[in-house]
């Protein structure tokens, strides 16, 4: 089976999954305790008003019916409209979403970087004090929520050494006429930078930890087949065996993690933004569950499925390009 065809068909198989988030979101949300056009107008509104705006955002209609109405709108990327806005869904996820994408990138690029090499290292060095530290180090991240390490690094280098900001995220392509002490592009570049650092540690050292210890583990799995030993037996240099024989072999369950690790990821990227008060969407669907603005929890909600469902194709394509025994399926 070829590359695109399989591809095709991982995307036809995310169909129903993307299906079944919308309407169980949509069956909690509508569950929910609480009246969203109470919220917007008091505890003791006028009846014409809240008809108003019942029939405005379609609340007036059968629960099946709006369910109906919300699919076919959906695929023409139409999100409805946010009741506390009074803006497109697709509006304020375009605004919010390069924020979290940026923080989620970074951070998993900080971890990969950061982790590979470390769990390398800790394999080729087995049980001396560059592995246990590095064990120590993954136990201690695995262990700890991303919410506190957050705040351990504002307290740290923000509020004690006063050396990077603690709050907002200052976007890498903005004009530096919208960004505070920067004046050339290249100070735009290193604001991003010192208002990216703190969040993209507190939600990439879950992952880099993870990783790390995924790394390690494959990586001694692979040092102790037997086509490693008699490369070793036939006098071929420990470098070489890591970089040609035993690196490439160990990547398919660290692939693995990475691509699990993005729930992880979307939940930390919540609680991160509102640590370092991002306006991305985590923010956006915190308060916007508060405010049961329905459309915006139900959008906001689509497109971190729609992350991760890409995310799992990639990672599965990835997998045939690491290890040419995996295939795409049976051969024709």
């Amino acid at each position: 089976m070829s590359l695109l065809r399989y591809s095709g068909r991982r995307v036809v198989q995310a169909v129903p999954v993307l299906l079944g988030v919308v309407a169980i979101t949509f069956a909690l949300v509508n569950a929910a305790p609480g009246n969203p056009v109470e919220i917007m107008l008091g505890p003791s509104p006028n009846q014409a008003a809240v008809e108003t705006l019942k029939a405005k955002y379609g609340l007036d209609q059968p629960l099946h019916v709006r369910f109906w109405k919300y699919l076919v709108n959906l695929v023409q990327l139409d999100m409805g409209r946010s009741i506390y806005y009074d803006a497109p869904v697709t509006t304020k996820i375009a605004q919010r979403l390069p924020q979290t994408i940026l923080l989620m990138v970074s951070s998993f690029a900080f971890a990969i970087a950061t982790a590979v090499p470390l769990g390398v290292i800790s394999a080729k060095r087995r049980n001396k004090p560059t592995d246990h530290v590095t064990r120590i180090v993954s136990l201690v991240g695995v262990s700890t929520p991303s919410f506190w390490i957050g705040l351990i690094l504002i307290i740290l280098f923000s509020y004690n050494l006063g050396v990077l900001p603690a709050t907002n995220l200052v976007m890498p392509w903005a004009h530096p006429s919208t960004v505070t002490g920067a004046s050339t592009r290249l100070g735009v570049l290193y604001v991003a930078g010192a208002h990216l650092l703190l969040p993209m540690l507190s939600l990439g050292t879950l992952q880099m930890a993870a990783i790390t210890r995924i790394e390690r583990s494959s990586m001694l799995e692979v040092l102790s087949d037997d086509y490693v030993r008699l490369a070793r037996a036939y006098g071929v240099k420990e470098r070489t065996i890591l970089r040609k024989h035993a690196f490439r072999n160990a990547q398919l369950p660290v692939i693995t993690i990475i691509g699990l690790q993005l729930t992880t990821a979307i939940g930390g990227a919540v609680l991160t933004e509102t640590v370092f008060e991002i306006n991305g969407m985590g923010r956006l669907i915190v308060s916007s569950i508060s405010r049961q603005d329905f459309p915006v929890v139900m959008g906001t909600t689509f497109v971190f499925a729609l992350v991760f469902v890409v995310g799992v194709i990639i990672t599965d394509i990835s997998y045939a390009y690491i290890d040419p025994r995996v295939s795409y399926g049976d051969q024709e």
